[in-house]
């Protein structure tokens, strides 16, 4: 073990000891030793051991632990406060600009525990509430996470379909655009995305040269049908070679093994290995099948419906007709409910749901009972001022450690209806977890399950839940299940759509938005709901007006 190496160890002790806030003068004790060990002109490996102890910046104690990393190549103090720091809030070490001090604060004050959540966090707008954390802190530290996240190499779909035009029509310029053919996890609205892949009616000599140039990407790796390229943005671009199997190549790589699988045993795999194809088109129809969209090709049933002419009419974005779960400057969002809804008016939608935060999210400047019925009057007053446009009084409620909301029935009874969403103690075994959400989803006033497992796509794995017994709770109390279309989240999970419809549960695209610009997040999770074959017929959100109250009325008088 070389001086930077043991460095390194003393300066990760002192940080995690500040993260966790322990003893500042023994943390600045280990940030010493780090320092003066790592300017050392002579390695201490070769250092006569009784003499460390007398070396600038160390002592008796800092000695016994360097002598301890040179015999076992560990250090226990070290070892001990990395298994009590969650890895996630160690791995915020990496963000620039976030120190030790303001990790703590993060950690134990915001109760985040992954890059992730901060960065939700950022978007959302919280961090400014908490000392040392300004607009400009936020901002800078929004920035260095999604600089870092770059360098991960896995992304969000909404933080590629940003930059996803460019990269094809880049590409249309080097080979052509009939040459160049989308496919791959993008192509199929994959929630995370690791790879864009094209395929290129070309041979790899023909491809490679293209890349030549001042600035080339970095060449990963290189196979006998693909080359795979990494961006300077972070992101991986694989080239496959196809001449003259150019669409079934693109078939091939723009569907899920299920459906690839059970779609090549239907048609004959000799006869799909024999075939030539004009277009992607052509294979289905060859096949006697409907033409199956990208982001359909997951399942073995849909090829039986393509094949029995039974697809869905799946939800589009124009079928949304109300946007429902938005937050304002009455919590933590960042526009009034008068700015929100101006917004929504102009772009042609016909109601509005605030769903501010309730009184246990104090983080997020959750409504007490008096400031509740401050905003029910604002909401009153702008009715009249905006009509036919409605906005509809909500509250997104916490759901309590034993599975009650936050607020009294009397209190409940007052809002249009109750979104219940779990944003607390998120790392609850499955038995308990199921248990304070079925608690919730039986409150009479509970309207819609929001974002039921709390995921952060990329950073948390979300609640651990069974997704049919909620389903079926969900069923029987007549309650509704969110998709939350913030692309962080896109949860409910596409995957347990055709189940929710099958018990005949209603789902709902929401934005969760937290400004004008996060309204318009709902793109993200019709891409999601297509996935899982949602139609319109399944969606709260595409109820008009009228759609809409009639059904709160009609299920309130139902439960309550």
């Amino acid at each position: 073990m070389n001086n930077a190496d043991i460095a390194e160890h003393f300066s990760l002790l002192s940080k995690l000891m500040d993260i966790n806030g322990e003893n500042s003068f023994k943390s600045k004790t280990y940030s010493i030793a780090a320092f003066h060990i790592e300017k050392l002109e002579y390695p201490l490996t070769e250092t006569d051991r009784n003499a460390i102890a007398s070396i600038k910046g160390l002592g008796p104690s800092v000695a016994a632990k360097v002598i301890e990393l040179l015999d076992t190549g560990s250090m226990n103090v070290l070892q001990e406060i990395i298994e009590n720091t969650p890895a996630g809030v160690r791995e915020m070490l990496h963000i620039k600009g976030l120190g030790p001090k303001k990790i703590h604060t993060v950690w134990q004050e915001m109760n985040i525990q992954s890059i992730g959540e901060l960065e939700y966090a950022c978007i959302e707008n919280r961090l400014t509430r908490y000392k040392g954390f300004g607009a400009k802190t936020q901002a800078n530290v929004l920035e260095a996470i999604q600089f870092y996240n770059q360098n991960i190499g896995h992304f969000l779909y909404a933080q590629v379909a940003t930059i996803y035009p460019t990269i094809q029509n880049y590409l249309n310029g080097l080979f052509g655009p009939d040459k160049v053919a989308p496919a791959g996890d993008f192509r199929r609205q994959m929630l995370i995305i690791k790879e864009l892949e094209f395929v290129i009616a070309a041979t790899p000599d023909a491809v490679k040269p293209k890349f030549q140039t001042a600035y080339p990407p970095e060449l990963l790796e290189e196979t006998e049908t693909s080359i795979l390229y990494k961006l300077t943005n972070g992101l991986k671009l694989r080239l496959y070679f196809g001449t003259d199997d150019f669409y079934k190549k693109q078939f091939l790589y723009s569907s899920g093994e299920s459906f690839r699988n059970t779609f090549i045993e239907h048609f004959g795999k000799d006869e799909f290995d024999k075939a030539s194809f004009s277009s992607e088109e052509h294979i289905f129809e060859q096949a006697g099948a409907d033409f199956v969209l990208p982001y359909y090709r997951e399942t073995s049933e849909a090829v039986h419906q393509a094949i029995s002419k039974t697809l869905p009419q799946v939800l589009q974005v124009s079928d949304i007709k109300g946007i429902i779960h938005n937050h304002s400057t009455w919590s933590d969002g960042v526009n009034t409910i008068e700015e929100l809804a101006t917004d929504l008016i102009k772009n042609g939608f016909e109601y509005f749901v605030i769903s501010d935060h309730s009184k246990t999210a104090a983080y997020a400047n959750g409504l007490s009972e008096d400031r509740i019925l401050q905003q029910h009057q604002q909401i009153d007053e702008l009715n009249k001022k905006l009509v036919p446009f409605k906005i509809f009084k909500s509250i997104e409620s916490d759901i309590l450690n034993d599975g009650n909301l936050d607020y009294s029935n009397e209190v409940l009874a007052s809002f249009d209806l109750v979104i219940a969403s779990v944003h607390s103690n998120l790392y609850m075994k499955e038995d308990r977890a199921m248990q304070r959400l079925i608690k919730a989803i039986e409150n009479p006033y509970t309207t819609i399950l929001g974002h039921p497992t709390g995921r952060l796509l990329l950073s948390r794995n979300g609640y651990p839940i069974d997704h049919k017994k909620i389903i079926d709770a969900c069923a029987a109390n007549k309650v509704a299940i969110e998709i939350n279309a913030n692309p962080h989240r896109l949860d409910l999970d596409w995957q347990w759509i055709s189940y929710a419809m099958e018990k005949a549960v209603l789902l709902s695209v929401n934005p969760d938005a937290h400004s004008i610009a996060g309204l318009y997040d709902i793109r993200y999770g019709v891409l999601a709901a297509q996935k899982g074959g949602l139609t319109k017929a399944f969606n709260l959100s595409s109820f008009s007006l009228t759609e809409f109250e009639q059904y709160l009325n009609t299920t309130k008088a139902a439960k309550i």
